[in-house]
C-alpha cells in the first residue's frame, strides 16, 4: 500500500489568490493530512506572474492551453492530460466545473483512476442533451459528485442520467470566516479608501457587471427610493461589460453622485463594513459566495430567492424577492432603510450567527475529507 494517496485536483483556469478564505480548490486542500495525501494543483489555462499567489498544494501544474484547444474534440489536450495522469498515477482526481469533468469522464476509461470527484458550481452544465448522453454512458463506480449546494445535487439527480442519491453529494461552500474578518477594513477606513461618503447609509453589492447578476433591478429599485431616503446611496463592488449601460442608467434615473460603480478591487471582501445592506439581486446562481461574505461583515441581506439561495437568504433572517422583480426588491430595501440604525445591526448581527453556525470552513473541510477516504475505501482493488 501506498505511503500517501496521490491527488490531483483539476481547475479550469488559475484562480489563485494571496488570500484563500472563499478558495474552495485550497480548502478542500488543507483538508487532506500532509501525512496520508501527496497534493497536486494543475490549471488547464492561464499560470502566474512573477508577484502572483501559488497554490498550497506540494506541486502545481500549469498546462497553458489556448482557448482553441479546449473547444469542440479537445483532441491534443485531452492526449497531453492523459499522458500526465498515467504518468503520475493518481488516486484521487478532483474536478473542479463541467470542462475538467467532461475530460475526466472521457479518459478515465483507461486511466482507471480509482476514485474521480467531480464538481458542480451551477445550473445548466448539463441541459444540452449530448451532454447528459455522455455522462450516462461513461459515469461508472469510480466517480463521485458534489453539487455546490442542495439545489445543485438535486438538479444533477433530477438530470436522471447516472447522478443518483448514492453517487451525488451536497456540500454547500463555505468560507474561512476567521481568515474574513482579518481581512475587513472597518468602516471609516474602507470607505475612505472607496471613496465614499462618512456620513450616509450605504447599500452595497459586489459582482461581476453582467446581466445575470441583476445590477440593473438593483439600481431601478433604489432610484424609486431615492426621495424618500435622500441620505442613502447605493455602491457596486466588480466591472464587466454592462458598466456603460449600467452608468447610463444611472445618470438617466438621476442617481448620479448617489450611485457609485467601483470598479475591480483587489481582495473586495476587505471593503464589506463600509455598507449597512448587503444585496445580491443575481437572476441565478449556484450558491453565491458572495452573499456569505456579506454576512461575514455582520450584514443584513438582500438576495434573489434563486433555488440555492433561499435556504440561505431564509436562515439568515434576510429578506429573499423574486429574481428581475423590481417591485418585490424596492419593498425590502424600504423595509430596512425604515429600521433605526441599531435594529438594522441586530439583523446583520442575525446573518452572522447564522453563518457561523451552518457555513464555517471547518464543516466543508471534514465533508471533503471523509467523502474522499470513504470514496477511496470503496474504490476497485487495483489501488491496493
Amino acid at each position: 500500500m501506498k505511503q500517501r494517496f496521490k491527488v490531483l485536483q483539476l481547475q479550469p483556469d488559475y484562480n489563485i489568490k494571496h488570500h484563500d478564505f472563499a478558495d474552495l480548490a485550497e480548502q478542500i486542500f488543507k483538508a487532506l493530512p500532509a501525512d496520508r495525501f501527496e497534493t497536486t494543483m494543475a490549471f488547464l489555462k492561464g499560470r502566474p506572474g512573477p508577484l502572483d499567489a501559488v497554490s498550497r498544494a506540494d506541486r502545481s501544474v500549469y498546462f497553458e492551453f489556448s482557448d482553441k484547444a479546449l473547444k469542440g474534440m479537445r483532441l491534443r489536450a485531452s492526449w497531453q492530460l492523459f499522458q500526465f495522469c498515467r504518468r503520475e498515477k493518481f488516486d484521487v482526481v478532483i474536478c473542479n466545473r463541467f470542462k475538467p469533468v467532461n475530460m475526466l469522464l472521457q479518459l478515465n476509461r483507461w486511466l482507471k483512476v480509482p476514485l474521480c470527484i467531480g464538481i458542480s458550481h451551477g445550473f445548466g452544465e448539463y441541459d444540452r442533451v449530448y451532454r447528459r448522453r455522455q455522462a450516462q454512458r461513461l459515469i461508472d463506480q469510480r466517480w463521485q459528485f458534489v453539487g455546490v449546494s442542495p439545489a445543485v445535487r438535486q438538479y444533477l439527480i433530477d438530470l436522471d442520467c447516472g447522478f443518483t442519491a448514492e453517487n451525488t453529494h451536497g456540500i454547500t461552500n463555505a468560507i474561512d470566516i476567521e481568515q474574513a474578518e482579518a481581512l475587513q477594513l472597518d468602516r471609516p477606513t474602507a470607505r475612505q479608501q472607496l471613496g465614499l461618503p462618512a456620513d450616509v447609509r450605504l447599500i452595497g453589492a459586489l459582482g461581476r457587471l453582467v446581466p445575470i447578476k441583476g445590477h440593473t433591478y438593483l439600481i431601478e429599485a433604489f432610484a424609486a427610493l431615492k426621495d424618500k431616503y435622500p441620505d442613502t446611496h447605493l455602491a457596486i463592488i466588480g466591472a464587466g461589460r454592462e458598466q456603460a449601460r449600467l452608468q447610463q442608467q444611472i445618470e438617466q434615473a438621476g442617481l448620479a453622485g448617489r450611485a457609485h460603480l467601483l470598479g475591480f478591487r483587489e481582495n473586495a471582501l476587505q471593503y464589506v463594513r463600509a455598507f449597512d445592506i448587503w444585496t445580491m439581486p443575481s437572476l441565478a446562481e449556484g450558491l453565491g459566495l458572495a452573499l456569505l461574505e456579506g454576512m461575514s461583515g455582520h450584514l443584513p441581506v438582500i438576495a434573489s430567492s434563486v433555488p440555492a439561495m433561499l435556504p440561505l437568504i431564509e436562515g439568515a433572517g434576510g429578506l429573499p424577492v423574486a429574481p428581475a422583480d423590481v417591485a418585490g426588491l424596492t419593498a425590502a430595501l424600504d423595509t430596512y432603510l425604515a429600521l433605526d440604525p441599531a435594529s438594522l445591526r441586530a439583523k446583520g448581527e442575525q446573518a452572522y450567527h447564522y453563518l457561523k453556525h451552518e457555513h464555517d470552513i471547518e464543516e466543508f473541510r471534514q465533508r471533503y475529507l471523509a467523502l474522499i477516504e470513504s470514496g477511496l475505501h470503496a474504490a476497485p482493488k487495483e489501488l491496493s
